[in-house]
């Protein structure tokens, strides 16, 4: 039996929970491939799972392999398919859990090549925030060119992602942030960065078309205030509560992320045009996945955090 290595857990808890252990290495089946993942990117997901507040994944699931998104190369293709072959530089979603290791079994309507231009690093940091970003904006947010948009959270994985690409979009873009950060989120397309040490966005931002919330707090509910009458308010971290006058004749989404092969190729498309860059803020290697995990969780960071997995 060949094995492999792998980052899992048996319970829920603390980052010590985190185990390196050997296991079997997948085989793809119809419609499949076998990736030898090259990096992994760590997400708030993650360590919420780790966690056990990620409801989608109980202790009957237990134990589990971590990480949700990767990038790597095609190592073995199942029957069925015809888009990709061995040797394939690619990066996507795994539908679940289990990037956090040397290899992944992956469904191809969630792979797309990784563009030329783009390292294996910088790629592993793209296919979940990406398409997070983009399914916030354009699925549920529905922006179009010329509108608004006010992205709160604007320097973190999501949210530098969602700058870039509602600006590519043609729309007006509002984002805030830190001080520290500002001058990253101007770099990335923003038309109005607000500094929320120093201002709040209420006094700079009205009739939105859309916010997408992206951090945690009172922010989500302050955004009503700068919604227009149907304006929609879409939000990654929990559904919007309407108990304020001004959330009345308003929308609000909140969504989980799905992978798509097909979104990750636009995406792709975008980055290789150099309309799209990748921030990564630090590396660890996999066997460090849990002061990965820690950095993340307890940092307020710019960009990504990416785990490199050596054969």
């Amino acid at each position: 039996m060949a094995t492999m290595k792998a980052i899992r857990i048996h319970q829920f808890g603390d980052s010590s929970v985190l185990r390196l252990e050997f296991i079997e290495i997948p085989h793809p089946q119809v419609g499949e491939v076998l990736v030898k993942i090259a990096a992994a990117s760590v997400n708030p997901v993650d360590y919420k799972i780790r966690q056990g507040e990620f409801p989608p994944v109980g202790e009957e699931k237990l134990p589990i392999t971590l990480g949700r998104d990767f990038s790597g190369v095609v190592e073995q293709v199942g029957s069925g398919v015809g888009s990709f072959a061995k040797g394939d530089r690619v990066f996507g979603m795994v539908g679940g859990d289990a990037s956090y290791a040397e290899y992944a079994v992956i469904k191809v309507e969630h792979l797309a090549k990784i563009p030329e231009n783009l390292d294996f690093i910088h790629a592993a940091a793209v296919p979940l925030a990406a398409q997070t970003a983009w399914q916030a904006l354009f699925d549920h947010g529905h922006l179009e060119a010329g509108q608004r948009v006010l992205i709160q959270g604007a320097s973190g994985g999501v949210g530098h992602f969602a700058v870039q690409l509602a600006a590519a979009k043609g729309a007006m873009v509002y984002a805030t942030g830190s001080g520290k950060s500002a001058q990253l989120i101007s770099t990335l397309g923003a038309d109005r960065v607000i500094d929320y040490t120093k201002e709040r966005f209420e006094d700079v931002c009205a009739d939105m078309d859309l916010v997408v919330n992206l951090v945690s707090g009172e922010m989500q509910q302050r955004s009503w205030a700068v919604l227009r009458p149907g304006g929609i308010l879409v939000s990654t971290l929990n559904e919007p509560v309407r108990n304020r006058p001004d959330a009345y004749g308003k929308n609000s989404c909140f969504f989980l992320v799905e992978p798509s092969g097909r979104q990750l190729a636009d995406i792709a498309q975008l980055i290789k045009g150099e309309l799209v860059s990748v921030k990564v803020n630090v590396t660890f290697p996999l066997k460090s996945a849990a002061a990965a995990q820690d950095y993340l969780e307890k940092s307020h960071i710019e960009g990504k955090v990416v785990l490199t997995v050596d054969g």
